[in-house]
């Protein structure tokens, strides 16, 4: 069976999020540095797999100071954490809405987690090069990965809400396809997700 290798497209591809500011309005951000390799059967998606990875380093909220206080120990404490993490697996077909669960670990800490997903379609570029478009859509409360940091307001609620609603915009670049050995073990190539330092 042969397996397809996939990879993200970044400059067509967008990894979002936002968080409640105050009770009254949202705070929004983006990583500019990640990638990711896919594994799917030919061109269907339906329980490929997924290994992605993301630079904290890179966060971005539009916000100097904001974003200095991110990279710090309070939060991602990229010093000591160099990536953020996802492993996981497509699940049911694309004829509607479909779901990725997988393991997502942030600071060192692993947590299940599932994204919505919402399947684009497939089309060559003009230079031949085969694309896959991917919507992806989630919600996670940001304490259970030890991003715990909050403030108490003085007319009642707290400075930041604990859910961060995940927002993803995706373009993946057909690479090459690998044969799928009878034990069904995955023949990868030396360049897999780099190891966090």
């Amino acid at each position: 069976m042969s397996l397809t290798k996939w990879t993200i497209d970044p400059s067509h591809s967008e990894i979002d999020f936002k968080v409640k500011h105050l009770m009254i309005s949202y705070v929004m951000g983006s990583f500019r540095s990640f990638d990711a390799n896919i594994y799917a059967v030919d061109e269907k998606f339906n329980e490929a797999e997924v290994e992605f990875w993301a630079n904290p380093a890179s966060i971005f909220t539009g916000d100097e100071k904001r974003d200095e206080n991110l990279v710090g120990p309070e939060f991602f404490d990229v010093e000591r954490h160099k990536q953020i993490t996802f492993k996981g697996t497509f699940r049911r077909s694309y004829a509607s809405e479909s779901e990725l669960w997988g393991d997502l670990t942030i600071k060192g800490i692993t947590q299940r987690a599932m994204l919505k997903v919402k399947f684009g379609g497939i089309m060559k570029d003009p230079s031949g090069n085969v694309k896959a478009g991917f919507t992806l859509k989630g919600r996670l409360n940001r304490n259970d990965w030890g991003l715990v940091w909050n403030k108490a307001i003085e007319e009642g609620g707290v400075f930041l809400g604990d859910e961060v609603l995940i927002n993803c915009h995706i373009e993946l670049i057909k690479a090459h396809d690998k044969k799928k050995t009878d034990a069904g073990v995955r023949e990868l190539e030396d360049e897999g997700v780099p190891a966090e330092e």
